[in-house]
């Protein structure tokens, strides 16, 4: 329920709208977001980073 200094307004559950809250089927999203963090953490770190972060500490 929100309200507001004029009129309170429910709020509907978007499962009682057929929905599912925003998930939809599988998880093929967050497979596919795993798979490329794991790829992403195989990566190595480019030489210029290194000599960046050299330079910080």
């Amino acid at each position: 329920m929100v309200r507001s200094a004029k009129k309170t307004v429910k709020k509907q559950d978007s499962t009682a709208q057929g929905g599912t809250n925003g998930r939809k089927g599988g998880g093929s999203v967050g497979a596919a977001l795993r798979e490329a963090y794991d790829e992403t953490l195989g990566e190595s770190i480019p030489d210029e980073m290194l000599e960046l972060l050299k330079k910080l500490g």
